[in-house]
């Protein structure tokens, strides 16, 4: 998955307090209490219960098909299958496929998957994932499997099998907002650690466009024009038994504002163990692009904070990541319901 390395100066929160004055009574007249009307608040909805158990099996689904690289029969089946089923779920469905040129110039035959519910409602929002898995095995402690493709069951399947369980939900009841549910491939593409001389160069624009080729193709041709969904989120490695999901920075920045209802939601879930209000440093990912392009996604994603030169806000990722132990084991079903009734909840109150 990505770069996702530590870019620039970490974020440093704001603080707002308010300020509440109250006058002396005296002789004044007592201040009549207005109770507002219940026909004008908004009253919350129950969302409708997400399957941890449901979506774990589309994780194992995706993962019994192998790695699924561009390029590959695994990649071709497992694509297909994800097309059937979300037509099975009443979603409109668009393939875009194009051919990308990877960072060591091979042509990558890609597919974003588009499914679109209640595509005809102008008030939209963006779920996304990538669907495809790092064809190297660069940060593996056995060197001999650094060029063989991971099987990616949390980098990829995680965020994949989430959106999917969500997609039989819509089937069932119908969230109020339209909902675009995008599956960006060759994300995981980009140039590999025993590529690199000196480590990741995170300030060199043609190592960063390496990643994430879907999400570049999707922010140059939308499948709709013009695309403008009230904000994003995007799942990325969602489901590590000990996974952390802090308040990154690059989604800071652009939508502060999801961030908080997401975050603020998990907690009222009670899924604040997972949901943390740590500042993390930015990380390359689909997002990251598609706010480029002019929208406001967030990443919701498993960073560990850790302390880095001039005391700045690291982050690392799980020991998963980008190895041959990225497999079933590593999900857990407790994570894959915080995330999802998370998600949930934030869907069917918009």
């Amino acid at each position: 998955m990505k770069a996702k390395q530590i870019i620039g100066i970490g974020l440093i929160g704001l603080m707002l307090f308010s300020i509440a004055y109250v006058g002396c009574q005296g002789d004044n007249p007592p201040i009549k209490k207005v109770t507002p009307d219940p026909k004008t608040q908004k009253q919350e909805i129950t969302a409708p219960e997400f399957s941890a158990d449901s979506a774990f099996a589309y994780i194992a689904s995706q993962v019994k098909f192998g790695p699924r690289v561009p390029n590959s029969s695994a990649h071709v089946a497992c694509g297909d299958w994800m097309v059937e089923l979300l037509h099975n779920y009443g979603a409109k469905v668009i393939e875009q496929k194009a051919d990308l040129k990877a960072f060591d110039g091979t042509v990558l035959h890609s597919r974003n998957i588009i499914a679109s519910f209640a595509p005809e409602n102008p008030q939209r929002i963006l779920l996304c994932a990538h669907w495809d898995t790092r064809p190297f095995g660069d940060k593996d402690p056995d060197k001999t499997k650094w060029s063989k493709p991971i099987d990616g069951a949390n980098d990829g399947a995680s965020g994949v099998g989430v959106l999917l369980e969500m997609a039989r939900q819509f089937k069932d009841k119908a969230p109020a907002i339209g909902v675009d549910l995008i599956f960006f491939d060759s994300e995981d593409y980009g140039t590999p650690e025993f590529k690199q001389d000196k480590g990741p160069d995170v300030l060199n624009p043609n190592f960063i466009s390496s990643w994430c080729l879907g999400s570049q193709h999707f922010i140059q041709n939308p499948h709709v024009r013009p695309y403008n969904p009230r904000f994003g989120i995007l799942l990325d490695m969602v489901g590590s038994g000990d996974a952390m999901f802090n308040k990154e920075k690059y989604s800071s920045e652009i939508a502060a504002d999801v961030i908080n209802l997401v975050w603020g939601t998990a907690s009222k879930l009670g899924y604040g163990q997972y949901f943390y209000n740590e500042d993390v440093e930015g990380v390359i990912d689909d997002h990251v692009m598609l706010n480029r392009g002019g929208l406001r996604v967030i990443d919701i994603i498993d960073t560990r904070p850790q302390p880095v030169a001039m005391g700045l806000g690291g982050y690392k990722f799980g020991g998963y990541h980008h190895t041959h132990n990225d497999n079933l084991n590593v999900i857990d079903k407790n994570t894959l319901k915080a995330v999802g009734q998370t998600l949930m909840h934030v869907v069917y109150n918009q």
